[in-house]
């Protein structure tokens, strides 16, 4: 199983004309990009990345924000047998200095604001020989567009494992330095049933998938885009400076959104705009909220304004969307997470790893093994083992879970935060 071959070429092989994505720039006009070019495009990048020097295993940074390149480079860097790095365009020089030496990664892919912010920090980063920029040469960085262009759109694709790693991620906290979640390419098939439940038995006919979080976060890529391009479900890419509620609107009932994802923060922006109803043609059959609690205000008031109860999920990046609600499929309780989704082993658990009783606090725990959990934190084995008592995989958040088996989130336990979202 490979992630690239998964999302571009499947498709692509079936119906070449078939839509990937559709993206939305700044003056309002869009463009669809089909399975087709998103195959091609991403077999020309894996051989310019393979004549560069980039080989099976090394680590190939994605530095910019919603665009239909992002897909392009997980593709291609997953069938080169690399592992791909997102990391979010909001990160400035310092953060994006320390996952280029943590990572030694070989390469790096972004626009002119990310090249301009590395050319700032390469000569601290030894590992990296190559970067590219979908902005054309500046920095220091070589045109994305025009070596793409050059090579050749034929590329065999490295027979990879489900077990191989393919994707790492680096969760932020607020002290001492990130850690990266190396995951394997099983994690996208992990996702599916996370994203299926949520999404009220995801994909059905006319489904059409956005959400304003960044893809480089676990929620943007991992909850909507990479999901999506495998079912052959197309993603609307919008690049957004800041949130803006009536933006949102308008982008929804533009491009006919059917499914979203928006964290609770976006949705308590939305809910203090005007009501869309009357304003507004929303075509949403599914909303899904995650990352930081929805609370019942919130969940009452999506009922009121989209017409459809808002389900909420929960994971983290090292194992993510294994809770979760589906009112289509009768759960669904408001101020609750859910509960543990189809494949997925969750409990409350005390320090000793032995589970707690119904209502007893303790921390939301994952078993293993897990087709989403992550394989290892990036060179840091004593931070793998401290993450598990026994083979429950401890996520740091206090909780507990109800008589009906419904999960309800109380507090973190350490000093991973979350803030607005991420």
């Amino acid at each position: 199983y490979n992630i690239g071959v998964d999302i571009s070429d499947k498709w692509a092989a079936e119906d070449p004309s078939r839509t990937a994505i559709i993206h939305v720039y700044p003056d309002g006009r869009s463009e669809p990009y089909s399975f087709g070019w998103l195959s091609e495009t991403s077999n020309r990048l894996a051989n310019v990345l393979r004549a560069k020097g980039v080989a099976r295993g090394d680590r190939v940074i994605i530095y910019m924000p919603q665009a239909p390149e992002v897909a392009v480079c997980h593709a291609a860097i997953t069938k080169l047998g690399a592992i791909a790095l997102p990391v979010a365009i909001v990160f400035g020089p310092e953060a994006i200095s320390y996952r280029l030496q943590n990572s030694e990664a070989k390469a790096a892919i972004t626009n002119a604001q990310g090249a301009a912010r590395i050319a700032e920090v390469r000569a601290d980063a030894p590992e990296l020989k190559l970067v590219l920029s979908i902005d054309g040469r500046s920095g220091g960085a070589e045109d994305f567009a025009s070596l793409v262009a050059q090579a050749s759109s034929s590329f065999v694709p490295v027979d990879t494992s489900p077990d191989d790693p393919g994707l790492m991620m680096y969760p932020s906290g607020t002290t001492g330095q990130p850690k990266g979640a190396l995951h394997a390419h099983r994690v996208v098939l992990g996702h599916l049933p996370g994203v299926e439940m949520p999404h009220d038995l995801f994909p059905q006919p006319g489904d059409l998938f956005w959400t304003p979080a960044d893809w480089a976060w676990a929620g943007g890529l991992l909850d909507v885009l990479l999901p999506s391009l495998h079912h052959g479900v197309p993603v609307v890419s919008r690049k957004f400076d800041k949130f803006d509620p009536e933006e949102a609107y308008a982008l929804m009932a533009k491009h006919g959104g059917r499914n979203v994802f928006i964290p609770p923060t976006a949705l308590r922006m939305l809910r203090s705009a005007k009501s869309p109803r009357g304003r507004h043609d929303l075509k949403l059959r599914t909303l899904g909220s995650g990352g930081e609690s929805l609370g019942a205000e919130t969940y009452d008031w999506g009922k009121e304004a989209f017409g459809l109860v808002i389900n909420e999920f929960y994971g983290q990046t090292e194992c993510n969307l294994v809770l979760g609600s589906c009112h289509m499929l009768g759960v669904s309780k408001p101020g609750a997470i859910g509960k543990a989704i189809p494949g997925h082993e969750v409990a409350v658990i005390r320090e000793d790893g032995s589970v707690c009783g119904p209502e007893e606090l303790g921390q939301i725990a994952v078993k293993r093994p897990n087709p989403v959990m992550f394989l290892e934190y990036w060179k840091r084995p004593e931070a793998t083992r401290d993450k598990f008592v026994g083979d429950w995989m401890l996520t740091g958040d206090q909780g507990v879970m109800d008589g009906e088996g419904y999960f309800h989130f109380v507090g973190r336990d350490d000093d991973v935060i979350t803030s607005s979202g991420y």
